[in-house]
């Protein structure tokens, strides 16, 4: 169920994981605007859609994925109507094989869990061990909605405040790719 009341400063954080707290505060701290609302637990794309509706922007896919090795680890930002096929991105990238990354990889570099992934985990990658692969029409668009760590809240933010301020900060490069 998703929760109607808007918000578009940081919410009282009483009851909310210091994660989520510190993803607000960062945001404040670089003067980085959204739109956010609270919801159930949102661990599928499929469990998004209504709020992706609510804050009215494109549904965005967030994978975390790694190489056999598990020495190199990927964030791939997509829309959420496109299916993802593993072979076709491993070819873009020169890599023989990605896999999904294991939760305990995401815990570590990301300080999320299977569900919250979103580009805002790169807060917490220091040492810029996760590779941000953004699809070119998640790109494209003005918007960009993502979790603050945590899949009970989603967020709207301008795209250009993701690549300019937030990525900046935390050391972060990109790769545009196409699926």
């Amino acid at each position: 169920m998703v929760h109607t009341q808007l918000f578009t400063e940081k919410p009282d954080c009483a009851a909310r994981l210091s994660k989520e707290e510190r993803v607000y505060d960062l945001l404040q701290k670089l003067k980085i605007s959204y739109t956010g609302v609270d919801h159930d637990v949102a661990p599928t794309i499929e469990a998004c859609r209504e709020i992706e509706d609510v804050l009215g922007i494109m549904p965005c896919k967030n994978l975390f994925l790694r190489n056999r090795q598990k020495t190199e680890f990927y964030l791939l930002l997509m829309p959420g109507e496109k299916k993802f096929v593993t072979k076709d991105l491993s070819h873009q990238l020169h890599i023989s094989r990605l896999s999904f990354a294991e939760p305990e990889f995401m815990e570590e570099l990301l300080n999320t869990s299977p569900g919250s992934a979103s580009v805002l985990g790169l807060m917490n990658d220091t040492y810029q061990r996760v590779h941000l692969l953004i699809d070119e029409d998640i790109l494209s668009q003005e918007f960009i909605g993502c979790h603050p760590c945590i899949n009970t809240s989603s967020l709207k933010i301008r795209m250009e405040d993701i690549l300019e301020k937030f990525l900046v900060h935390t050391g972060h490069s990109y790769v545009t790719v196409h699926l």
